[in-house]
């Protein structure tokens, strides 16, 4: 299972290397990143498969989790117009999506993502 880690973090040169050296020290890939906001506190969102070792990694250096959800895992061909087909029938089936792809309804996300 993928997870959505949100970890704010300074708005300042080297913010993201920390996080992800803490991680990658952990064992742990990191399949997506990106960062939201921006405040001096912007909001870090890392996916990561392993999150139980990724958080002890985080903590050990002094930086939380603020707060995690599970998020659908889709591989896809890489090719022009992946993207819209795919957020098509997201749409389709009447579901909003917060972040690619992420949902408060994850379950119908992704059956209509396997589907």
């Amino acid at each position: 299972m993928t997870m959505d880690l949100v970890i704010e973090v300074d708005n300042e040169p080297g913010a993201l290397a920390l996080v992800a050296k803490a991680i990658s020290d952990a064992g742990v890939n990191i399949a997506a990143a990106t960062c939201l906001g921006p405040d001096d506190r912007p909001e870090l969102h890392i996916l990561v498969k392993h999150a139980e070792a990724a958080r002890h990694a985080l903590a050990l250096t002094q930086l939380a989790v603020a707060r995690e959800r599970e998020v659908a895992d889709v591989e896809v061909d890489d090719r022009p117009g992946v993207l819209a087909d795919l957020a098509g029938k997201v749409a389709a089936a009447g579901i909003n999506l917060d972040l690619v792809f992420g949902s408060d309804d994850l379950a119908r996300l992704r059956a209509v993502l396997d589907g």
